[in-house]
């Protein structure tokens, strides 16, 4: 019997996503897939009914979407709004910290719960590795957000009334998001420096045009499996701190986005540093969510502290919600494939993508996990 999708709209504060856009929907049809989608479930994403329909799904209710075999959404649902699922059914969704009250209400529904971000950083994997994929437009759109709140141009220009220095630009963390945001910086035309405490990120770095910071801060052993950045020792956090203390004075827009899977975000920028900075800058801590990277930021407000302005932005890939609902659904759609056979649902916890996005099956604890490999933005 041919799988059953649902579609859930997304009720998350600032949430504009959707977990499979009407193309990916139609690759599941064609592939024998039947689809149900909340009416509304991609509207923020300017993805209208009709052309789900026109792809091949059906239109229908939350609780009619909710009864399929498999269930998507970008995020898990609240507790509340786990009566909408059929009992039994498989959720993927970005899980986040479970509170005890949805982990209770997911349980008594026995849903098997597949948490996006747990997806092993490992080559096959790669197509369904959606933290990977939002990271992406994470460090687009905070150099956007930096060059629009700057009090300069972020390019050199040549003007009849003088010429003007470009910016100068420092990204914290060459993880995906790092490396977007300094790419797209250097094609604003600010001088771009990136640091990072893994060894193997300079090549990255210096491959898109711009220096690498403080080859003398980092260390060998400061990759973690699967190579994202791990927790630093006290000496090696000093280091770093005192790496980025010689070069933050000197520049005009700090893109931070380092962080550690499954930890709190790395404090890698001191309110002295923050002192230490022209007025007119610009600070944009992409880390925000998790703490964030620098001392002052407050997550989802803008704070102005001696003339510089630290953002702290929430969920920036949503505030574009087309192409991040796309590389989100992609990734989805080849998650849903690894899952189906024959076109039926096949669940093997002891495959290690499934078995290590599993954090509830049929509402327990999966009884043989299997060991996850370390996920998530990276440093």
């Amino acid at each position: 019997m041919a799988i059953r999708i649902g579609v859930l709209r997304d009720t998350a504060p600032l949430e504009r996503r959707v977990a499979l856009t009407p193309d990916a929907v139609g690759k599941l049809v064609k592939g024998g897939a039947a689809v149900i989608v909340e009416s509304g479930a991609g509207a923020l994403a300017f993805a209208t009914d009709e052309s789900y329909q026109a792809a091949g799904a059906a239109i229908g209710t939350a609780a009619e979407a909710g009864s399929a075999d498999l269930v998507c959404r970008v995020q898990r649902p609240a507790a509340h709004e786990a009566g909408a699922l059929r009992e039994g059914t498989v959720l993927i969704a970005l899980a986040g910290v479970l509170d005890p009250a949805t982990r209770d209400a997911l349980a008594r529904r026995r849903v098997t719960l597949l948490a996006l971000e747990r997806v092993p950083r490992i080559t096959r994997a790669q197509s369904m590795d959606v933290l990977s994929s939002q990271a992406t437009v994470a460090g687009y759109k905070a150099v956007l957000l930096g060059a629009a709140s700057l009090a300069r141009f972020l390019p050199m220009l040549t003007t009849a009334a003088g010429s003007l220095a470009p910016a100068k630009a420092l990204v914290l963390g060459a993880g995906v998001a790092g490396l977007q945001a300094i790419a797209t910086a250097r094609r604003l035309g600010a001088l771009v420096t990136g640091f990072d405490v893994r060894p193997a990120a300079a090549d990255d770095v210096r491959s898109l045009g711009a220096k690498f910071l403080a080859p003398e801060a980092i260390t060998a052993d400061a990759a973690a499996a699967g190579g994202y950045a791990r927790e630093l020792s006290d000496e090696q956090h000093r280091r770093v701190l005192a790496a980025i203390d010689g070069a933050i004075g000197g520049s005009d827009l700090v893109v931070a986005t380092a962080a550690i899977p499954g930890r709190p975000a790395p404090r890698l920028i001191t309110a002295d540093m923050v002192q230490h900075m022209r007025p007119g800058s610009v600070i944009v801590d992409v880390s925000a969510e998790t703490g964030g990277n620098c001392a002052l930021t407050r997550p989802g407000e803008t704070v102005e502290q001696g003339g510089v302005t630290i953002l702290g932005p929430l969920n920036l890939p949503s505030t574009m919600p087309v192409h991040a609902s796309q590389m989100f659904a992609r990734n989805v759609q080849t998650l849903i494939q690894h899952l189906t056979t024959d076109g039926a649902l096949s669940l093997d916890l002891g495959d290690e993508i499934t078995g290590a996005m599993c954090l509830l099956f049929e509402g327990a604890e999966p009884s043989r996990p299997a060991s996850p490999t370390p996920t998530g933005s990276t440093a």
